[in-house]
């Protein structure tokens, strides 16, 4: 199966379609994921492939809210909001900053790998 990173944006315009993607596909839901650099935080929203295709999307907000751990954020509120509504937790991993990285594709890289290593998404077939 292959997984691919679909980048919403940083805004709250793009949270939102983030949001509306969870909600409409609810049946499709994976999982719900939180991103955590140091400062600012991802959050992910993972579907199963649709039938019968063969690619599993991961949409993307790329480090819109600063790190809930350091400082509770009204974006964040509206994500564990959506995880209650839809009685799915919302996983955490700690990874590096995409400032890190050249491109964004080697970035996309690095989470999948970090990704299929802890098991959430399953692995290249």
């Amino acid at each position: 199966m292959i997984q691919r990173f679909i980048l919403l944006g940083e805004g709250y315009n793009d949270l939102y379609e983030l949001l509306e993607i969870a909600r409409t596909n609810a049946n499709r839901l994976h999982m719900l994921l939180r991103l955590d650099t140091n400062e600012k935080s991802s959050l992910v929203v993972i579907l199963h492939a649709a039938t019968p295709g063969k690619m599993m999307p991961l949409y993307l907000c790329l480090e819109g809210i600063h790190n809930p751990a350091n400082k509770p954020s009204e974006r964040y509120k509206l994500f564990e909001q959506l995880a209650e509504e839809l009685d799915k937790p919302i996983h955490k991993l700690e990874v590096k900053s995409s400032s890190m990285f050249k491109e964004n594709d080697l970035y996309y890289q690095y989470l999948i790998g970090v990704l299929r290593m802890n098991r959430f998404i399953p692995p290249l077939q």
